[in-house]
């Protein structure tokens, strides 16, 4: 009976991170290719890299402000449901791209539709689904793998990208990849399902009723130890919105062809499998903590030297694959942190929380970018800004206290 449970067991298991990994991929994919229009759209448009980049750095934000609602709702109504929301408004927001000719009505496609469901069915939903689904050794290889799903949408979608847009303009290339979004639907029946059991059962364990929403989230404000993880996440966004919304824009400065540009978005992706794939198996062979300062310190060092080297193809290309190995291989200690200190049961929302301070930075990277680009002709500056924030990073991270928080008794 149990050997041939195992087999079930494990095919299960990786259909659950095939699922998430492949929704994350199509999202994240979609969503960190979108650098590569903001020339064209500027064109199209006359509005200004300034005001193009408001509507990105808008996204960012919403991106962000969405996730803890979404978790929250999925906590509780279920994954699948959110999810298909999520990529439906996806699809539609980046079809419609293309058609707005203003400031409004790009932060209404690309900033409200496009990065709302994209946060829907964004990280929060399926890393607490993917803790949820999987045994508990598995939680830390699990977050790791469906994060390098992430990646590889990136790694993949900026050639797709860049093939569609030769050959059809980029209006119809944008218009196609949020047709291709739609490809993630089926994973929703296989994500289908909420914590409800698991307060369920941690309530029948221990006798303590389990806490409510409002609960949970103050609790986590309270700990010390969750608000130096979200300030500490909060850089990582900044450094992930600026690179994902302007290195296009930096490859251009550099006077290097624009081709450069999109294989630099691909090299991110392609060495962020990588990072999240070896930080996933370093969660629980090491402080999480000390893996989040690692990783902080190595990008601002990374910076500092690429700022000193001569601007070439082959050092942006070495820059692009040295950040992708740390762009978003910070989720998995990060949502590890999470998980040790308050549990699964509100997972999908306490996650989501510090994901929009992720998102806050990420507005103030992908907004200044385009703003000291346009005042001073350089991006320099938030380079500079950057390397601060990196090193900020690294040493709040060092105080966190890698321990369970006790669940506090809700009023009955």
């Amino acid at each position: 009976m149990n050997e041939s449970a195992t087999p079930k067991k494990y095919i299960a298991t990786w259909l659950v991170l095939l699922a998430a990994g492949g929704a994350f991929a199509l999202t994240m994919g979609v969503r960190q290719t979108m650098g590569l229009f903001l020339s064209a759209l500027n064109t199209s448009t006359a509005l200004g890299v300034g005001s193009i980049s408001l509507a990105f750095a808008f996204g960012q934000l919403w991106w962000g402000l969405t996730q803890p609602f979404a978790g929250a709702v999925a906590d509780r109504i279920g994954t699948g449901r959110v999810i298909s929301i999520g990529l439906l408004l996806v699809a539609v927001g980046t079809f419609i791209t293309p058609l707005m000719t203003t400031t409004a009505g790009l932060i209404f496609a690309i900033g409200v539709l496009a990065a709302g469901g994209a946060g829907m069915a964004g990280p929060s939903v399926l890393m607490a689904a993917s803790t949820r689904l999987v045994a508990p050794e598995k939680r830390g290889l699990a977050t790791g793998i469906v994060n390098a799903g992430g990646s590889f949408g990136q790694f993949a979608m900026a050639p797709i990208a860049i093939g569609l847009t030769a050959s059809l303009g980029w209006a119809s290339a944008m218009q196609w990849l949020g047709v291709l979004v739609l490809l993630a639907l089926p994973a929703v029946w296989v994500l289908r399902g909420n914590s409800n059991a698991l307060n369920a059962q941690a309530a029948a364990a221990s006798g303590v009723k389990p806490l409510s929403a409002r609960q949970a989230i103050g609790q986590a404000l309270a700990t010390p130890s969750y608000r130096y993880l979200s300030l500490g996440f909060l850089v990582c966004g900044f450094h992930v919105a600026f690179l994902a919304t302007h290195l296009p824009g930096v490859v251009a400065a550099c006077g290097l062809p624009p081709a450069i540009g999109g294989w630099a978005l691909a090299m991110i992706g392609l060495f962020n499998i990588v990072g999240s794939l070896a930080m996933g198996w370093a969660v629980g062979r090491w402080r999480m903590k000390s893996l989040l300062a690692l990783l902080y310190a190595t990008r601002g060092l990374a910076v500092l030297v690429f700022l000193l080297a001569p601007k070439t193809p082959a050092v942006m290309l070495v820059f692009a694959a040295v950040m992708g190995v740390t762009f978003l291989s910070t989720v998995p200690p990060t949502v590890g942190l999470v998980a040790k200190m308050f549990g699964t049961a509100n997972m999908a929302m306490l996650f989501g929380v510090v994901m929009l301070a992720h998102q806050v930075g990420g507005f103030l990277g992908a907004y200044l970018g385009g703003y000291v680009f346009q005042a001073t002709g350089s991006y320099d500056w938030v380079w500079y800004i950057d390397i601060v924030l990196a090193v900020g990073a690294a040493l709040v991270n060092l105080p966190i206290r890698e321990a369970r928080r006790p669940a506090a008794a809700s009023a009955a």
